[in-house]
């Protein structure tokens, strides 16, 4: 008998671990582009799940950005019925319309898709094909952007999606693992025209600036950008649930939160509390940034009788009796 090919088998343990643990009943869904990386997620999670006792489904979103874009995920789909996939469907979504730039509106519209393809088929988990090449250029991008912890944190390698996990089971495979896997397994990835144009930043990043970093840093700064993100993540979980502790000790009877309690924190953990609360209080996740937080942060430690702070969706709060309350505009 043969031996397994590395990278087949790198991904098949990958996939095994991701799965092992999840509740019994419904299937794992897989996100399947037909790209190389999605494409070999695929074919592994269509080997391990059976082997698990576990029913495997397969859903391809079709953006409709490209000509040809609904015969490409008709392909997927046919592709997933034939490899053995319980069910493999198309869903066709509107990108055009929605808030924010081309890439932040197409991958909203991709996630609403996975979460209602979830909810129908009352699946475990979704799993979707990002690697540790993934987790690199979006530690880049958080570093460009000037993000705080939470952007260098990378994607999970498990979230929340619409109350079902979002599964991220590749974030330790490299882009050229997924590449030989599909070689060694005959399959055709599709070659997504979007990953080389430089009208968009991420493309821009994976050609040429991760690229340069390779050739002037070696081959382990893909690897060490993921870690980093691995790092960072453990500290905000640790961070986290230091400013749950204390935002249930700061909170008022009213709903506000105690100016002292506030000022007995050190930085890091104030402004996770209030970054929390703000959001409790209606102001919208997607708009509320630093500065934001940095007004209410100056309403407890720099105290000169300013008027209240602005957050997005309406939202003002302001300091009053030793406290911040939330007022909303008459």
């Amino acid at each position: 008998m043969a031996a397994l090919a590395p990278p087949v088998a790198a991904i098949r343990v990958a996939v095994r671990r991701a799965l092992t643990g999840l509740p019994s009943g419904g299937p794992v869904l897989v996100a399947c582009s037909g790209g190389a990386d999605s494409l070999a997620l695929a074919a592994a999670t269509v080997f391990v799940a059976p082997r698990l006792g576990r029913a495997a489904a397969l859903v391809t979103v079709d953006h409709g950005l490209q000509d040809g874009s609904a015969e490409r995920a008709e392909a997927v789909a046919t592709w997933g019925r034939g490899a053995g996939f319980g069910s493999a469907t198309v869903v066709r979504v509107e990108v055009a319309g929605r808030p924010g730039g081309p890439e932040a509106a197409a991958r909203e519209a991709r996630y609403q898709a996975l979460t209602e393809a979830a909810r129908q088929q009352n699946a475990v988990a979704v799993l979707t094909g990002h690697t540790r090449d993934d987790q690199a250029e979006t530690v880049l991008l958080a570093l460009a952007r000037g993000a705080g912890p939470r952007g260098l944190a990378g994607m999970p390698a498990r979230r929340d999606l619409g109350g079902v996990p979002l599964l991220r089971p590749l974030l330790e495979i490299g882009r050229e693992q997924t590449r030989a896997a599909c070689a060694v397994l005959g399959l055709s990835p599709w070659q997504d025209p979007h990953n080389t144009d430089p009208s968009y930043a991420r493309s821009r990043v994976r050609a040429e600036l991760l690229p340069a970093l390779v050739r002037a840093l070696g081959p382990g700064v893909v690897d060490n950008l993921a870690r980093t993100a691995r790092l960072v993540a453990a500290d905000n979980a640790a961070l986290d649930e230091l400013a749950g502790t204390a935002l249930a000790a700061a909170r008022c009877p009213d709903g506000g939160l105690s100016v002292p309690a506030l000022l007995g924190l050190v930085p890091a953990v104030r402004g996770r509390v209030l970054h929390s609360w703000a959001r409790e209080l209606g102001a919208l996740p997607g708009a509320l940034s630093h500065r934001h937080v940095a007004a209410l942060d100056a309403l407890v430690t720099d105290w000169r009788g300013q008027g209240p702070a602005d957050l997005p969706g309406g939202v003002r709060v302001l300091r009053r009796d030793g406290r911040l309350a939330s007022v909303r505009p008459a």
